[in-house]
């Protein structure tokens, strides 16, 4: 949905601003709670209450209903929109046909009023006047229905003078809220400057980590670039220790390995010369003729064929 037509979904039909704590009568229709209380009040005594949007009647004042979701979605819009500050700007409550900044109001009647209503705004004490707010309702008793001048310092909660008299909260000990809030100021400044202080010391503490940190890794990286270089001073090293290595195991072989080869060359004509010889023997000793076995050379000297 387009920010206007959800900006036109978020508006009250009375004051035609964007809801500011909605609340929901019966029939379904969402106002502002101070637009609506208005409303009821100027119906007071005539028999009877209608919406002001659909006219539907009720017999008796209509309970109002405080519809949070819509107070969220309302809130959220607000803050997306550009012209936040414009648009958020308290209207006085009274200036129903026109939205009129509102410069102060009532905790007492829990409405904002614009210059021209402040001047006819009752000035007795129980109507205090404060910055203009949204959440007056917040700053009344919800029992008492009072406006909340005291602190309870033994529960640790805003109160009104009928509790602090007659209430739950009768006999302890009570504050002024303006004396409560500046000791609790005064407590919140203290802790305040103890986390700057604690902040500041983990923010050195962080750096000199840091500090710490980036010459490790300087030293690390300068270990490892000398491990490198001296890694490939020893691989250098091996392989021409290897290479040495082997030609001196080549050249040993070669020294060794020629005078071998001609004996073996001798060994074997001998070995060749010794199988003829052998052959020969074998033949003559086939033979059945006794003179050719005579006759032949050598024949009777065997030692000559040793």
């Amino acid at each position: 949905m387009a920010s206007a037509d959800l900006r036109e979904e978020l508006l009250c039909s009375v004051c035609l601003c964007v809801f500011k704590n909605p609340v929901m009568l019966r029939c379904g229709h969402n106002f502002c709670r101070v637009c609506i209380d208005q409303h009821l009040n100027t119906q007071d005594g005539s028999g009877g209450y209608s919406c002001p949007e659909c006219r539907q009647e009720f017999q008796e004042r209509p309970a109002l209903m405080r519809n949070i979701n819509l107070h969220n979605v309302a809130e959220r819009f607000l803050v997306t929109q550009p012209n936040h500050e414009e648009i958020t700007g308290i209207c006085c409550t009274y200036c129903v046909d026109s939205s009129v900044p509102a410069v102060r109001s009532c905790l007492m009647c829990e409405a904002s009023l614009c210059d021209k209503h402040l001047k006819v705004h009752s000035k007795s004490p129980e109507h205090v006047l404060s910055d203009p707010s949204t959440s007056l309702e917040n700053r009344k008793c919800s029992v008492h229905k009072k406006i909340l001048e005291y602190y309870c310092t033994k529960d640790d909660i805003c109160i009104c003078v009928s509790c602090s008299l007659a209430g739950e909260h009768r006999g302890h000990q009570v504050e002024m809220l303006d004396e409560a809030s500046e000791k609790k100021k005064k407590k919140l400044r203290n802790v305040l400057q103890k986390l700057i202080t604690k902040r500041e010391e983990t923010e050195e503490r962080v750096q000199s980590l840091e500090e710490l940190r980036r010459k490790a890794q300087e030293k690390a990286s300068g270990e490892a670039e000398r491990v490198t270089a001296l890694f490939i001073d020893i691989r250098r090293q091996l392989n021409d220790l290897e290479k040495r290595v082997l030609s001196d195991i080549s050249r040993q072989e070669k020294e060794k390995s020629i005078p071998l080869s001609a004996l073996i060359q001798k060994l074997e004509r001998q070995k060749d010369e010794l199988s003829r010889k052998m052959r020969h023997i074998e033949e003559l000793c086939n033979m059945t003729d006794p003179l050719t076995v005579l006759q032949e050379p050598g024949g009777n000297d065997t030692s000559a064929m040793m």
